[in-house]
């Protein structure tokens, strides 16, 4: 067997010739030229010793210095300035890294909103020589994603980063590879697939079941487990034709020791291997160039993703022998319409990956915020399960018709993706230097290979763009007044789905089947209520969120710890 280099290894084979050039650039100059110039010029051990050790510093001081003024020439000749930068106190702005990201009790968010109280709605920092723009303004998230398209990508970085999960697919593709992705997947998502409710009835019905079961038994239920579940049987009923059954398999028991073969199947190990090779992916992209480091030994996303195709590449091949037996498939999935434009297996695998992504963890996502907004609003629960009796009854399910007419529903949810969007960040990549629109007609300039990062989750909490209670859940400003306020002169300042040409094709379907669920479970339940006694320590807020100043204000209201990997999740 062949040994996998890692990315680790592939770095360092990359990075270390560079580091050493400058030290031994300035020993070679001085052992060869020295004597000649100099006679009684001795190469002594010590002077050995200071090159080698400070030669480098110097050398990446130099240029980080020539950098900042080439930057400075180009904004100038683009008729633009420099991004207020937030500077660190300790060298290459280490100290970021750690309050950014990695601090423990650190709401979701909350060391970038600090910088945006202090520098603005734009900001850079530098760390480690990662130069990154963060911006959560508006226009500037018009500009990136529509009329700008063509010079932000996903780019390198990104998919250096991500390949090893997400491979080629849609979400990690640019230029023509990309347009032949979303042409291979967006005719899928037309209306007459995405307002069939069958599967969403068959899959519901089992999780309430077992939601109904559970309670009848005195215990609370993990939600974020169940519709988890409901999701990716949805999905992999949607996307394959072939139901996996994870709702059959026995559901875990919030505040007790789950015996490990209760839990160990194949569905819930694909569904634990997903979403750790999504937090490495995350972690990699907080960590920055140097998150190779970190996988010197071992590639982190291997073991992984091995789970995560063992699940899926036998329904693919099944599928496969099926067609070429010339036995009859089903015609109206996902797999089948990828295996008429392609019989490559990877491109195939890769694809339904990404598609699963966007299908499964988003929407689960999405439920478990709603659930927990209901259970923390209980006057917003009454008034939706109202309309939903009003419109529907208590027993009858919903038919595409009834979901267009709820517009209560609709605002809880448009709500509950205001304040806990699914892809809390998201970022792009210049391919080209070039300028966003600041304030007063100033323009700011963007270096060429630059990641701008933008936050759905500040700008949808920004109050200047909604308002003294944009902290608070209130479903009514996306009905009354406030719309005309706040959205519909500026429509930017929510997009949880997206917008321009990488708008989420499955937008309609999320927004489906989340009411579906909701629907069905408020039809049969009339209240909800959190049990924090049997929540894992770790998902219950700190002390310190309550006394803290600076940041994010919600935190001082939260009953949960947010998490983030591709998406959110709690």
């Amino acid at each position: 067997m062949p040994l996998a280099i890692t990315p680790g290894v592939r770095f360092l084979a990359t990075a270390v010739p560079k580091l050493i050039i400058p030290p031994l650039f300035v020993h070679t100059v001085l052992r060869c030229f020295g004597p000649a110039l100099y006679p009684s010029f001795q190469l002594s051990r010590g002077l050995v010793a200071c090159i080698w050790l400070f030669t480098l510093p110097i050398w990446l001081f130099i240029y980080a210095q020539y950098v900042h003024l080439a930057r400075l020439h180009e904004a100038k000749r683009l008729g633009a300035e420099l991004i207020p930068q937030v500077k660190g106190k300790y060298p290459g702005n280490i100290d970021l890294l750690w309050s950014n990201f990695f601090r423990k009790d650190l709401y979701l968010g909350d060391g970038f909103a600090r910088s945006i109280d202090s520098h603005g709605t734009i900001f850079a920092n530098n760390v480690l020589g990662d130069y990154r723009v963060i911006t959560i303004e508006p226009q500037h998230v018009k500009q990136i994603l529509t009329f700008d398209f063509n010079k932000f990508e996903k780019g390198p970085m990104f998919n250096k980063i991500a390949v090893s999960v997400l491979g080629g697919g849609v979400f990690n593709s640019d230029g023509e590879r990309w347009q032949f992705h979303r042409k291979l997947t967006r005719p899928f998502f037309v209306k007459e697939r995405i307002t069939d409710f069958g599967i969403f009835d068959t899959k519901s019905s089992i999780a309430l079941q077992k939601m109904q079961e559970r309670f009848d038994q005195g215990h609370a239920i993990d939600f974020q487990d169940l519709v988890s579940r409901f999701t990716i049987d949805s999905a992999c009923e949607f996307l394959f034709g072939t139901p996996i059954y994870s709702l059959h398999d026995p559901l875990p028991r919030p505040g007790y020791e789950s015996e490990s073969e209760e839990v160990d199947t194949p569905s819930n190990r694909f569904a634990r291997a997903f979403a750790n090779a999504q937090t490495t992916i995350a972690t990699r992209g907080r960590l920055g160039n140097i998150w190779p480091l970190f996988e010197i030994l071992k590639d982190r996303t291997a073991d992984d993703m091995k789970v995560v195709r063992d699940f899926i590449e036998p329904i693919v091949q099944d599928a496969m022998d099926k067609r070429k037996k010339g036995e009859v498939v089903n015609e109206h999935t996902l797999l089948h319409h990828l295996l008429d434009a392609s019989e490559d297996m990877k491109l195939i695998v890769d694809e339904i990956i990404n598609i699963m992504l966007a299908g499964r963890d988003t929407t689960a996502g999405l439920l478990t915020f709603v659930a927990y907004c209901l259970a923390t609003n209980p006057d917003v629960l009454s008034r939706l399960r109202e309309e939903i009796l009003s419109t529907i009854g208590a027993s009858r399910a919903p038919t595409f018709e009834d979901v267009r007419t709820m517009k209560y529903l609709r605002a809880v949810i448009n709500e509950t993706l205001r304040l806990f969007p699914s892809v809390p960040f998201n970022s792009r990549n210049t391919n080209q230097a070039t300028t966003l629109d600041g304030k007063d007609g100033k323009k700011l300039f963007i270096p060429a290979g630059t990641r701008v990062a933008y936050s759905n989750l500040l700008c949808q909490r920004h109050k200047p763009y909604w308002g003294e209670d944009a902290d608070i859940f209130d479903p009514d400003r996306f009905l009354d007044e406030r719309v005309k306020k706040y959205l519909t002169p500026n429509p930017f300042i929510f997009v949880p789905f997206n917008a321009g040409p990488r708008i989420c094709p499955g937008q309609q379907f999320a927004y489906h089947e989340t009411s579906f669920f909701i629907i069905r479970m408020l039809q049969q339940f009339d209240q909800i209520s959190l049990a924090p006694d049997c929540q894992p320590p770790n998902s219950l807020p700190p002390a310190i969120w309550e006394t803290e100043t600076g940041g994010t204000p919600r935190k001082k209201i939260e009953q949960m710890v947010l998490q983030s990997h591709l998406t959110m999740y709690a």
